[in-house]
Order: structure tokens, then sequence, then C-alpha cells
């Protein structure tokens, strides 16, 4: 009788190790190795049959025709435009948060065949979900399974066009003793899932869940696997949802999708510029507004500054949705730079409406709610702000400087301070710009 080997491996990373250890030696985090059976037998899941070639490279070119539309354009704008045939694409998200609903919507409308394997619920719960979304999908084949032999079999037999898989959590091999969800069954079935994709062209949506880090389990073997890993985020107590590329071989990471949860499902929002302001109180003191560019598409965001006295030793640094790290060095700046002294007081940052913002172009916009928040002086009513903010002190450039004051005159507002950097690339505009070429000098314009 032979023994069962065992192996232990880092949930978070891969990281593979004969023993258990306390920190994973790859990633550096604590506690994530999980036992794992070692299997030597092989497989024997059906592959697609395909002649081998090598071709030139340029021979075969891609076309922007051969992606599948969904028709919801948030979410084709976030793939690059559609989905790819042959591609994988792994959808992450917290529990409950709508991906289920999202892949549904999405995928129920289009022409091509559809099957959706269910490993979380019954084919009559997933009808009622239907009924309730009211989707009547012709070409949508529900299939109720965990083990991928099985789903392989139906999905050969059927053909379809694009495959959904919720989740991949749930779904096994029997040639692992593992249990579902473990690191070895991810990976190995979206390996399995990968290669049929690229043999056979079917397009593959995989659900996954993430965990209470917030990462998608099995995160760093699943990203490496597929070619597009979408992060769909939000509070469960708010209705609005925001769908990120993190990785896509076919599109730009930096796109996001906005979308509202209803009774009846996902909408999609168009204009997120006006819901990001629609709760603005006026003549405040610590709003500033400013554009960030999300891929393509400009959004109009408010930067909230709260800056109170710290009575109590070391003041507090607190960002939401921005580096803590930029805001502790634009801090510095304003210190040394303008002259406005807030190293004694606690400083509160907020990007309004749950966005996360790494881009430098609002740099200028953090600096000049704080010192609109420190001095209690609310800035020019209608004003917007543009600028990335160097060491010195100088209001540097940023790039597509035209869609964004184009944005920002759509929504009303009249007046603009702007890189000066930037006065040769602004074309025709109705608002009233102030091209500044320092901190200080902004601050002036500014208030």
């Amino acid at each position: 009788m032979s023994k069962t080997k065992i192996k232990y491996v880092c949930s978070n990373c891969g990281y593979e190790s004969p023993k258990w250890l306390g920190k994973c030696p790859s990633c550096g985090e604590w506690n994530t190795f999980t036992e794992e059976i070692v299997e030597s037998r092989k497989s024997n899941i059906h592959k697609v049959k395909k002649e081998l070639k090598a071709e030139p490279l340029g021979v075969t070119e891609f076309s922007e025709d051969v992606r599948i539309k969904t028709g919801i354009g948030e979410y084709d704008r976030v793939l690059g435009g559609g989905t790819v045939p042959g591609s994988v694409v792994l959808i992450g998200g917290d529990p409950g948060i709508g991906k289920s609903t999202l892949v549904l919507q999405a995928y129920s409308g289009i022409k091509e065949k559809v099957l959706y394997v269910t490993g979380e619920e019954s084919v009559r719960q997933l009808s009622a979900r239907a009924k309730r979304l009211k989707i009547k999908a012709e070409n949508l084949l529900v299939l109720a399974e965990t083990n991928l032999d099985n789903i392989l079999k139906v999905v050969e037999k059927e053909e379809p066009q694009i495959v959904i898989v919720d989740s991949i959590q749930t779904v096994y091999r029997n040639d692992f003793d593992n249990a579902p969800g473990t690191v070895t069954q991810i990976r190995e079935s979206t390996a399995v899932l990968m290669n049929y994709a690229k043999a056979s062209g079917t397009a593959i949506v995989i659900v996954g869940h993430v965990t209470k880090e917030g990462i998608i389990a099995g995160p760093k073997i699943l990203e490496h696997i597929v070619d597009t890993v979408l992060q769909f985020e939000g509070e469960r107590s708010h209705s609005y949802r925001i769908l990120r590329a993190q990785k896509n071989r076919y599109g730009n990471t930096n796109e996001i999708g906005i979308f509202e949860m209803r009774d009846d499902g996902l909408a999609e929002v168009k204009n997120p510029g006006e819901i990001f302001l629609a709760n603005r109180g006026s003549s405040i003191s610590g709003s500033i507004v400013t554009t960030s560019l999300e891929g393509t598409r400009p959004v109009v965001l408010e930067v909230q500054a709260l800056v109170t006295p710290s009575h109590f030793g070391n003041p507090q640094r607190v960002a939401t949705g921005f580096d803590y790290r930029r805001l502790s060095i634009l801090l510095a700046v304003l210190e040394r730079r303008a002259s406005v002294r807030a190293a004694s007081h606690n400083v509160f940052l907020n990007m309004a409406g749950g966005l996360k913002v790494d881009e430098p172009a609002v740099d200028l916009a953090v600096c000049s709610a704080i010192a609109s928040s420190l001095a209690n002086t609310p800035a020019k009513e209608n004003l917007v702000v543009i600028g990335e903010v160097g060491l010195g002190g100088e209001v540097r450039g940023v790039s597509h400087i035209d869609k964004r004051i184009r944005e920002a005159e759509k929504l009303g507002f009249e007046t603009a301070v702007l890189p000066f950097a930037n006065q040769k690339s602004i074309k025709k505009t109705d608002l009233e710009i102030h091209f500044v070429r320092s901190l200080s000098e902004a601050l002036k314009v500014i208030f």
C-alpha cells in the first residue's frame, strides 16, 4: 500500500513546501499554508484535438470585429470592447456583491449560445433569479454541476460560444482527493478550462470569491493563468458598484465600469460625474472638484479634506481612496513650498463616491482641499482644479487635458485652474482658465 504524500501550499501565491511554514518565503504572508495531498495519477480530462502548426507572426491578425458584445456598455468597455473568443475572464468580488447578476445580465441577451454552469445554485434557483431580473434568454443553457469531467462532456456536446462557471471554488477534478476550493483544485481546474478555451475558441467566464483581505481566493495562481481579471467592488450598504480591470491582455487595465444595483438588477451609470457630485454642498471649506482619467474616460469627482488641531501627541493622517504615502509627500510640499503648516493637525482626506484614485493629476486638488480646510476658507464656486505637484512646489502638466476640461464644462463648471505646461494643448472652451506655474500661485487663484 502506497503512502500518501503531503505538501503545503501558500493560499496567497501558490508557493509549495514539504513542511508547514508560519511565514511564506515567497510573498511574506503569515499563516497562509494549507495541507494538500500529492497525487501522481494521470488526468483523463477530455482534450480537444487540434493539429499543431507554427505560423509567421504577421499571418494571423486580431480583428476587433471578433469580439462578442453584450450590449452593456460599461461591461464591454472594461473588457476592452467585448469578450474575445478563446479568452478566459475571471470576475472576483465579495459574496453578495452582484457577480452572478452581472454575468447573467451581460450574457443573456446575446445571439451566441451560452452555457451557464452553476455550482452554488440549483437550476430552479437560477430560473427564479432570471425571472426577477426579467431575463428571457433562449440561447442560454443552465447546468448545475461541479464535476469538471461532466462539465466538459456537456460543453463538448452543446458546443457553446461562451461558458460561465459560477463559481470556480465549487468545481473539482476526480484526479485529486483534495476538497473543492483548495489551491490545487482551483489551479488545476482553471488550467484545464484555459487549455480547452485556447484549443476550441470558446470564451470562458469564471466567477471567483475573494478572501477577507479583499483578494481573489487563490489569486496569484489564477492571475497568471487567465487572460483578464475583473474586480467587482462596492459597499453592500450603497447601491453603486465599480467594475475594474486588474489584468487584461485584450484591453486597457485602467478602465472602470460603474453600475447601480436596483431591485430588478444592475443598471449602467453612463454619467458618473453627476453621481459623484450629487450630494456636494456649496461653499464648504475643504471641498475641491477635479477630474481623474479612468482609462479613456474622464471622471469628475470631489476631493474632501478635513484638517483639525491635534491634542493627543502624534497627529493622524487618514486617506480614503488616495495613497497614504502620496498624502505625506504633499503635506511636506505644502509646508515647505507654500507655507501651509499642518504638521500639528490631523488630516483626513476622502475621494467622494468611493473611487480609488492613484494618478498624479489630482495632486493640486488634494493640496487645495487641505489648505482650504486648514484656513476654513471655501474655494470659488463652479471651480475645477487639475495638476500634478512636484517636490519643488511646481505644478506639472497632465495628459489628456482637453478631455478633462470638456467633461467639467459639460457638468456646468465655469472656471478651471490648470498647469501652465498645458496651455498649448487647450482647444476652444468656454471655461475661464487660470494657468499656474507653482503651488503657491495656484492657492492664490483658488481662494
